[in-house]
């Protein structure tokens, strides 16, 4: 699982075909909440705001 900005989505992607071997779910941060779970303020490979969630 990964919580990207724009940027990196492209290679969280790659990052989790090559561990899963199987395609992602994509969800909009911006749009979807959770009740259990908050979601990282900051990108997990820079510190631009997570937009994504690679999962």
């Amino acid at each position: 699982m990964y919580c990207v900005c724009k940027e990196h989505i492209e290679l969280a992607i790659d990052k989790f075909v090559d561990d899963y071997e199987d395609a992602p779910d994509i969800v909009d941060l911006i749009e979807t909440k959770f009740s259990e779970w908050e979601a990282p303020a900051t990108c997990d490979m820079c510190d631009n705001i997570a937009l994504y969630l690679v999962v």
